[in-house]
C-alpha cells in the first residue's frame, strides 16, 4: 500500500483572505458578544479594523517592507479573537486560535510566528513589545479610544471606561518621520470625562506605547485637547 506523504506548499496568505474567512468573522462576532455581556466597550469588527489599519500605517511610515506590513495588518485583525473564549488570557487564547486558522489557510510557519508573538504580547498585564510588528500593533490597539466603542445604551450606568471612551470625540495617530515621533492626538469632551480620568485608566497603556515607539526608534507623545505630553 502506498501512503501519500506529500505536504502542501506554504502560500502567501493575504490580509483580504483573512478578513473574508468565515471562521474569522464568526469568532470576531463571538468575541464582541462576550465583551458586551461583560460590560466592555466594543471589540468587534470596527475595533479590529481600526487596529489593523493603524498597524499598517505605522509600519509603512517607519519604512518596513510590504510583506511585513501585510502580516501586521493580519495580526491587527486577529489580535482580540481570543475574547471569544474569555477576557482573561485572551492574547494567549487568541494566539492559539490564530495559529489554527492561519495554518489551515496554508501560511508558512515563518510568517505565522511573528503574528503569534504580536497577538500574545499586546496587553500590558502580560506582554511587551517584542518586534516592530508587535510594537505597531500595541500602539494601534491602545490608541483606539472613541465614543463609538461604548456599547452600554444607558448613560446613567456608565463606568469610567464608558465615560472616557464616550468623551473622546476624535482620536488619531500621526507618525512624524522628521521628528522621529509617534503622536496620539485626542479631542476630549470634558463634559463627559476629564483628561485626568483618561490618564487614570490609560496610564499603563501609554507607558506601553512609549516602549513600543522606542523599539521602532521613535518617541511617543500624547496631545490631549492641546496639552502636549511625552
Amino acid at each position: 500500500m502506498t501512503v501519500n506523504t506529500m505536504i502542501s506548499e506554504p502560500r502567501l496568505v493575504t490580509f483580504k483572505e483573512v478578513k473574508a474567512n468565515p471562521k474569522v468573522r464568526k469568532f470576531i462576532d463571538g468575541a464582541n458578544e462576550v465583551m458586551r455581556a461583560m460590560g466592555y466597550t466594543e471589540h468587534g469588527h470596527r475595533h479590529v479594523g481600526v487596529v489593523s489599519s493603524i498597524t499598517r500605517y505605522i509600519l509603512e511610515q517607519t519604512d518596513h517592507d510590504s510583506r511585513l506590513v501585510e502580516l501586521g495588518q493580519i495580526a491587527g485583525y486577529l489580535h482580540d479573537i481570543g475574547n471569544v473564549i474569555s477576557r482573561t488570557n485572551h492574547p494567549h487564547h487568541g494566539g492559539a486560535i490564530a495559529f489554527t486558522i492561519l495554518n489551515e489557510m496554508g501560511m508558512d510557519a515563518s510568517e505565522i510566528a511573528p503574528i503569534l508573538g504580536a497577538i500574545g504580547n499586546h496587553e500590558e498585564l502580560s506582554g511587551l513589545p517584542v518586534s516592530p510588528m508587535s510594537a505597531a500593533l500595541i500602539i494601534a490597539d491602545k490608541s483606539d479610544v472613541h465614543y463609538s466603542r461604548v456599547q452600554n445604551p444607558d448613560k446613567d450606568t456608565f463606568d469610567i471606561h464608558d465615560r472616557v471612551n464616550f468623551a473622546v470625540q476624535k482620536s488619531w495617530v500621526n507618525v512624524k518621520k522628521e521628528e522621529k515621533c509617534i503622536e496620539l492626538d485626542l479631542e476630549i469632551d470634558t463634559t463627559h470625562a476629564s483628561v485626568m480620568e483618561y490618564f487614570e485608566i490609560f496610564l499603563s497603556r501609554m507607558v506601553m506605547c512609549r516602549r513600543s515607539a522606542e523599539l521602532l526608534g521613535y518617541r511617543f507623545a500624547l496631545n490631549a485637547n492641546g496639552t502636549y505630553l511625552e
